[in-house]
């Protein structure tokens, strides 16, 4: 699957390397956070650049992975695509998730950790 991490500013940035999040990624990536967050990583910055298309599982799996934070932890969005910053808008998930156009404006604005 296509996706990634590196630690930055102490944070994880999470890479999504393929154009679609969609039903059939949507459980692996939901897996992938999931270890991340098992892992202690608990500020992540999802950058969404290559996403050109997310549906509703997609969206399910950001959604889980804020959940499987359970409020001791941040993720935030970087660099969406306009569909994908649209499905966000139009699902009201703008107002759950904090949404950057950079990745570095992410970095900065979560908060840190102890």
């Amino acid at each position: 699957m296509g996706f990634g991490s590196r630690q930055e500013a102490g944070k994880t940035v999470v890479e999504i390397d393929e154009p679609r999040l969609d039903a059939s990624l949507a459980t692996p990536f939901r897996d992938y956070i999931f270890d991340l967050i098992g892992q202690g990583q608990k500020e992540l910055v999802v950058d969404l650049s290559k996403v050109e298309f997310m549906d509703s599982s997609g969206l399910g799996a950001m959604v889980a992975a804020l959940k499987q934070m359970g409020g001791s932890g941040a993720i935030e969005l970087a660099n969406p695509q306009k569909a994908v910053h649209d499905l966000f808008d139009l699902t009201c998930m703008d107002k759950i998730f904090t949404i950057h156009s950079k990745v570095n404006d992410a970095l900065v604005s979560l908060p840190k950790s102890h």
